[in-house]
């Protein structure tokens, strides 16, 4: 069994099974486990709060949108976050890996000039807050260890892909698949996890608040 087959067979399987597994176990506890009964008398809606807060927060409040700095994180974030999607999604690789490997399910990837503009846009808002990590005293000093080894292996399996794009590198394209298997492995246990969990934490707080008729 050469390399590759290594990595497109056993380890793909393994890695991808730690990942479901114990995502699916994190969020599973967030939502059965650990959770005290509200004693108190509803003032509000709880159904109402969760959803305004989750769907609120999508932009900065008013009250910042005249401060250069939320604008450059808000963009930031968002550039990064749906240039990534898309990659992820609609990458030519990933269409046809996701066909071979996951479900045979197909749909139309992206044009060349697509992936580029969703690869600039997603390395772009990465490197941003990534510096701003860096270079901001307050974020600094809130940064765990975990979030720079995330935001390091998110730049590698990114840096990586659009090295092995042309699929012309047996070698790149090893590379590429190994550091997307330890990026599966790491990611239940580590800050990614945010990708699932965001709205269950805006909506668990949006909930408490709306319960107490708290405006948020």
């Amino acid at each position: 069994m050469s390399i590759i087959e290594l990595l497109e067979g056993p380890l793909w399987k393994a890695s991808a099974t730690i990942f479901l597994v114990f995502a699916g176990w994190r969020i599973f506890a967030i939502l059965f486990f650990g959770r005290r009964k509200d004693k108190a008398r509803a003032v509000g809606s709880p159904s109402l709060g969760a959803i305004k807060l989750i769907f609120s927060h999508f932009v900065p409040r008013r009250i910042f949108m005249k401060q250069g700095r939320v604008w450059f994180v808000t963009l930031a974030g968002y550039a990064f976050h749906l240039g990534l999607f898309a990659l992820l999604l609609f990458a030519a690789p990933h269409v046809a890996f996701i066909r071979e490997n996951i479900y045979a399910v197909d749909w139309p990837p992206l044009p060349r000039w697509g992936f580029i503009i969703a690869a600039q846009f997603a390395f772009a808002g990465l490197l941003a807050l990534w510096i701003r990590r860096f270079v901001d005293p307050v974020v600094r000093l809130i940064s765990r260890r975990d979030d720079h080894i995330a935001a390091g292996l998110t730049f590698l399996v990114m840096l990586t892909g659009c090295m092995a794009l042309a699929e012309q590198s047996t070698a790149l394209r090893a590379i590429h698949l190994g550091l997307v298997e330890i990026w599966l492995i790491y990611f239940p246990f580590s800050s990614l996890m945010h990708t699932f969990t965001w709205p269950l934490s805006r909506g668990f707080t949006g909930a408490l608040a709306g319960r107490r008729g708290t405006r948020m």
